[in-house]
């Protein structure tokens, strides 16, 4: 039943072409998808990745990767928001590329084709590659299924929640940065009813959200009232989230916000597109989510109004003081399917190309592009000036889907704080906060069966259930026979074999 977590600067257009972008993005991200004619000397390799912005990468860094890497890669590139679903298909009719990206959060559903040895275990051949042989051994513990590694990691912080306020609104409201959850909902409400953009109208809304319980808003606030992370471990004993006092204080405040109107009517079934087109065209004030949306936010309300500007926060005080919610160190995982790698050889040569993405010319080309057109040097360290940051998020962020060890690789030049764009500086300053406050799921690293099989199903019961309270269309009582209902079906047995599995975790250390 586990509900885990995903990456940086997304960008989206207009609601009303939200569905071009959509099939748009797949057409286009597949160009080379299907068809590619083998260079002497290259190893070609088929792969599907999510992409989190509206392109691909260009062109031109695509050929410079495949030159220095020795590499002719086949990507198909996937618009985030329908990812798991296309995943999911190729998974079901056998039709995965030799490299596939499975999402952190999407993990739990691919372990069971993992275990029917769909995909290689790349354990035994780590050691023979100089760069893959430095990885942390912790992160892939943190991956391991049945004692064997069978991905690489893609690197993330623990955890880069937070809000984006319209620091503008506040300052013609009179209103100060909110730093409690009494002041947060006051800010949400004074952004609704009073007029915070000075038309004369009341046509915005204060806080918007979309249809996700755990990336959207609804985690991250529940983290401020001091919600478990998925899982409270009290005494050795496992408790849901969902059965915490917590997690009800957070479904009142939501259920207040929504009763009230203070926030958008339709967020059990609006995207991220919807959701961020809301803040960009001034209709919305505040945004929970993961802060590193907030560039590419900032630069694009801008187009709309060059007056506007944002604020961020990260610690918003609750009755046990602060915290924010944390993932794994690893955002998704590359697995290998033994359909579409053949041999032992093929393995090893895809692998050396990951091996070489390591690699100090490589590793900066994706993550920061070419010197002079995307980013400069100042004292040996990375700067992007305001003039190459648009540039440098359409053509190089996308590259970030193929890197592994994106952040703890030793040959990654680090960037030069001067020489970022302030709201850029602001983010990564409160992200690094972050880890001073996390929440912790006690349940990383422990396996249950019953989970793997069946957690996606009995999710979707509290899920629908959160979302109906919050709605009022289910009482206290209503949503307590829910979980009494996840109990039945399977959530027992989890809870059950979450607890086998750490007692065993701690006979192991002693």
């Amino acid at each position: 039943m586990n509900r885990w977590y995903a990456t940086r600067w997304i960008r989206s257009i207009a609601l009303v072409i939200t569905a071009l972008v959509l099939l748009s993005s797949c057409s286009k991200g597949s160009h080379n998808a299907e068809t590619v004619v083998d260079k002497p000397g290259l190893t070609p390799i088929s792969m599907m990745v999510p992409l989190f912005q509206p392109q691909p990468p260009s062109d031109e860094l695509m050929r410079e990767l495949n030159e220095k890497t020795g590499a002719e890669l086949n990507v198909q590139w996937i618009q985030d928001d329908i990812y798991t679903s296309k995943m999911l298909n190729a998974l079901e009719t056998n039709t995965l590329k030799q490299v596939t990206y499975v999402r952190q959060i999407d993990y739990n559903l691919v372990k069971n084709s993992i275990r029917s040895d769909m995909f290689w275990d790349i354990g035994p051949y780590l050691d023979y590659y100089p760069n893959l042989k430095t990885l942390s051994k912790e992160t892939l513990d943190e991956t391991m299924l049945d004692g064997k590694y069978y991905g690489l990691y893609n690197e993330r912080p623990p955890s880069r929640q937070g809000i984006m306020i319209r620091k503008d609104w506040l300052e013609r409201l009179n209103l100060k940065e909110p730093t409690t959850i009494d002041e947060l909902y006051q800010v949400i409400q004074a952004f609704t009813l009073n007029d915070p953009d000075g038309n004369g109208k009341q046509d915005t809304v204060g806080m918007i959200d979309r249809n996700d319980l755990i990336y959207g808003a609804f985690k991250t606030l529940s983290s401020y009232f001091g919600t478990p992370n998925n899982w409270l471990l009290s005494g050795g004993t496992f408790i849901p989230d969902f059965a915490t006092p917590e997690y009800m204080d957070t479904m009142n405040f939501m259920k207040k916000l929504y009763s009230e109107n203070i926030m958008n009517k339709d967020f059990p079934v609006a995207s991220k597109q919807v959701q961020r087109y809301m803040m960009i065209s001034g209709k919305a004030g505040v945004y929970v989510g993961s802060l590193s949306d907030a560039p590419r936010m900032l630069e694009e309300m801008k187009q709309v109004n060059a007056n506007a500007e944002l604020t961020l926060a990260n610690r918003i005080q609750g009755p046990k003081g602060y915290g924010v919610w944390s993932i794994p160190h690893y955002s998704g995982l590359f697995l290998f399917s033994k359909k579409a790698i053949k041999t032992q050889e093929d393995l090893k040569a895809i692998l050396a190309f990951f091996d070489k993405t390591m690699n100090k010319d490589v590793a900066n080309l994706m993550l920061y592009g070419k010197e002079g057109k995307h980013y400069m040097l100042k004292d040996g360290q990375v700067a992007v000036p305001p003039d190459m940051f648009q540039l440098m998020n359409a053509e190089v962020r996308p590259l970030l889907s193929l890197m592994i060890a994106n952040i703890s690789n030793p040959n990654i030049l680090k960037p030069n704080e001067k020489g970022q764009e302030p709201i850029l500086q602001e983010v990564n300053r409160l992200v690094a906060d972050n880890e001073s406050i996390l929440i912790h799921d006690p349940t990383v690293g422990l396996s249950s069966l019953t989970n793997d099989a069946h957690g996606t199903e009995l999710a979707s019961i509290m899920t629908n259930a959160t979302y109906n309270y919050i709605l009022g269309k289910i009482d206290g009582t209503g949503f307590r026979n829910e979980i009494e209902i996840w109990k039945n079906k399977g959530g027992t047995q989890i809870i059950k074999e979450l607890e086998e599995a750490y007692n065993k975790s701690k006979t192991a250390v002693r």
